[in-house]
């Protein structure tokens, strides 16, 4: 048996992306064995936001419309956090639409920092246990979720954790996510 991670990850994000949140679980699920592909609205480049000032770009392998042409090819989606980030893709129909798919067929999800927002807008987060930056506990909790203050949360699929410095947990707990595949209780959309 194999340890490579034989999957092809979605990473959705926009410019304003947190730069570690996208950066460092790329390159694991890469060094994994894992596919990934950058998702974003537009083709080209994404820019990261790092310590306070714009950061890298990294190219997008596929706009959100291309992506979802080819949805049944993702076994998991990552959502990088950042404020500008989340802020932005949650206002787009074919962002939630996209997110709401993996819910639907049971894929698992990682969302980092202030990317559990978009999960608001999806309306997948109802009675799930979850973490996220402190600042968004209350938007959470309004939306019908179980907030808990934690390095990292797994619920069914649903990987979620702070702030950067919890990456290694998050990155770890997404990898076993995936490895384990589709989780019934992750159908919540």
């Amino acid at each position: 048996m194999s340890d490579k991670l034989e999957a092809t990850v979605a990473v959705l994000a926009t410019n304003g992306y947190e730069q570690s949140e996208l950066t460092q679980p790329v390159k694991a699920l890469k060094e994994a064995g894992a596919t990934v592909h950058i998702i974003a609205p537009k083709a080209g480049s994404i820019r990261g936001w790092n310590d306070g000032d714009w950061g890298d770009s990294v190219d997008v392998d596929r706009t959100i419309g291309e992506a979802q042409a080819h949805a049944d090819e993702y076994d998991a989606l990552l959502l990088p956090g950042g404020v500008m980030n989340p802020d932005q893709l949650r206002m787009r129909e074919d962002a939630t639409t996209f997110i709401r798919s993996f819910f639907k067929t049971g894929k698992p999800v990682s969302a980092i920092c202030h990317a559990p927002q978009l999960l608001i807008d999806c309306g997948v987060i109802e009675g799930r246990e979850l973490t996220s930056y402190p600042s968004i506990k209350n938007d959470l909790k309004n939306a019908g979720a179980r907030w808990v203050d934690k390095e990292v949360v797994v619920d069914q699929g649903l990987t979620t954790s702070r702030t950067p410095d919890d990456l290694p947990a998050f990155i770890d707990k997404t990898i076993e996510e995936i490895r384990e595949g589709v989780h019934a209780g992750q159908r919540t959309a």
